[in-house]
């Protein structure tokens, strides 16, 4: 496996997923006290998605069908989102 798709690899599975599902659990608990918004609904099933698509990413890297390439953009994109969410 090359460089950049352990480092992407690593940078899912270590802190992306945990971040998300994290969020996810709390938006749960929102639901189980029957204050979630329909703003709240929208933004769970946007990041459950979102989080079906980061084990894509983790799989594509496993069975070798995401390229360096593509894996480098998919990187660069995780690291801006990290970037952005740590600056608020």
């Amino acid at each position: 496996m090359t460089e950049i798709k352990k480092n992407l690899q690593e940078i899912v599975s270590v802190r992306m997923l945990p971040e998300v599902e994290a969020y996810i659990e709390d938006l749960h608990k929102l639901l189980v006290n029957n204050t979630a918004s329909e703003d709240d609904m929208n933004v769970i099933k946007d990041m459950e998605s979102f989080m079906v698509e980061l084990q894509n990413i983790l799989e594509a890297i496993e069975t070798d069908m995401i390229s360096d390439v593509q894996a480098q953009e998919v990187y660069e994109n995780m690291m801006d989102l990290i970037e952005e969410s740590e600056a608020v």
